[in-house]
């Protein structure tokens, strides 16, 4: 994709990932528009960063992230890009009991709502030059993390749904890339200063490397052999990986 004149809108913009994309892709010379659910945070965010726009946006809620879309392509017409970084990571027990209310807003924000947002913006990004939408998966939607069973099946999902979306928008001009992370150091969970994880700055430096090719999977080294895994003896190494996080525990403070 280009990297530079764009009109970009990222959900979960406020920290973390979605926020050091949103202010790498404003220095590269674009016009970005961030979402949130509170409004102190994105005012923060945008106080922080000159030019740089904000609409708040539930989304957990197809109500909320109609009106969000609407209010952005009524402000920005030449909208071209969206980005559906939103995200949770909260734990759950899969050989245990389910907490449902959890487990639903979980399917709501990493699910349903990259889907809803895609499809309250497609129709518009169809009509534009050079559109792309970027989908936030994650390494664990490759390498499943038993304690986030739930969190990693979102991802798994989402990688599915991102391979149909590029084949059906494939000759419509809309551009359909997906970036997995690897565990980086931010507070999706808690900053933990883990060497393990990878620092947030080189997280984004190499994934614009890769975002200024014509790669449909923006795709950091670390996460290859884990992207290249999947097989009739995925197990293996999903039983190692996991065995591991139990020998060596993420800090908790």
């Amino acid at each position: 994709m280009k990297l530079t004149g764009n009109t970009i809108f990222i959900t979960g913009g406020t920290s973390g990932i979605g926020r050091a994309m949103a202010e790498k892709f404003q220095q590269l010379g674009n016009k970005v528009i961030i979402s949130g659910r509170r409004k102190a945070l994105l005012d923060s965010v945008t106080a922080a960063n000159p030019g740089m726009d904000s609409v708040l946006l539930d989304v957990t809620q197809a109500q909320s992230i109609n009106a969000a879309a609407q209010e952005v392509l009524t402000r920005y017409p030449a909208l071209n890009v969206v980005i559906n970084n939103a995200g949770i990571m909260p734990f759950d027990d899969a050989a245990g009991e389910l907490d449902d209310e959890m487990a639903t807003t979980l399917l709501n924000t990493n699910l349903l709502g990259p889907v809803r947002v895609s499809a309250a913006f497609v129709a518009h990004l169809k009509q534009q030059p050079d559109a792309v939408i970027i989908n936030n998966s994650s390494i664990l939607a490759f390498l499943p993390l038993a304690s986030n069973a739930l969190y990693s099946a979102t991802k798994a999902a989402i990688h599915s749904y991102t391979l149909s979306q590029r084949f059906l928008l494939r000759d419509k001009g809309v551009k359909v890339i997906e970036i997995a992370p690897p565990w980086v150091d931010t507070d999706l969970i808690y900053r933990s200063g883990d060497p393990r994880a990878m620092p947030l700055a080189d997280f984004i430096q190499q994934t614009f490397e890769k975002l200024g090719t014509d790669t449909p999977e923006a795709i950091v080294d670390s996460v290859l052999p884990a992207r290249a895994n999947p097989g009739a003896q995925e197990h293996t190494l999903v039983d190692a990986f996991n065995q591991s996080m139990i020998d060596s525990p993420i800090p908790v403070a």
